[in-house]
């Protein structure tokens, strides 16, 4: 069930825009979530922390590298669980890792996400912390877009569990 406080405070960050966007994936759409103005806000972070908390076992966390950081880092301070960091590519320099943080093989993992869309990232992701060694059968994501990304989660194997739908969010527009 939807948090009517938390949809209040995205749209008081003013997280939820009206327009024509185009999509990560390539798509468009007359509104798009900024994540990013939910992610700086601190009573939005507050209030997610809190309802991802509630929704965790003793897992270790993992954020989808670099929208899900804040949300993972406030999480596991929240929490007091640990997380790693799994990015989209491996960077060229350093360790060249695919996944940032300290992960034991055959660890259960839960993925924090912000946004599924598509979830194609959350796939990679998922895909990169299995590769790693982690048992990954959750992920938290803030915003359900109902895009097709929960039955792509569902295929690689994951749950999904959403805060707010794009339909919590919208508001009821007239012609």
């Amino acid at each position: 069930m939807a948090s009517q406080e938390l949809i209040d405070a995205l749209r008081k960050a003013d997280a939820v825009q009206y327009g024509e966007f185009e999509l990560s994936h390539g798509g468009t759409s007359d509104y798009y979530v900024d994540k990013y103005l939910f992610e700086t806000d601190p009573h939005c972070l507050e209030l997610i922390a809190e309802a991802f908390a509630e929704r965790l076992g003793e897992a270790k966390l993992a954020g989808v590298a670099l929208g899900a950081v804040p949300l993972v880092a406030v999480t596991s301070v929240e929490t007091g669980l640990p997380y790693v960091i799994a990015r989209k590519q491996k960077k060229e320099y350093g360790t060249a890792n695919l996944v940032e943080g300290r992960l034991d093989e055959g660890e259960e993992v839960v993925v924090v996400e912000d946004i599924v869309t598509t979830g194609r990232s959350a796939v990679d992701a998922v895909e990169a912390l299995r590769e790693a060694g982690a048992e990954v059968s959750r992920i938290l994501v803030v915003v359900d877009r109902e895009e097709g990304g929960r039955e792509n989660l569902v295929e690689a194997g994951v749950e999904m569990e959403a805060l707010l739908s794009a339909s919590d969010l919208l508001d009821v527009r007239e012609g």
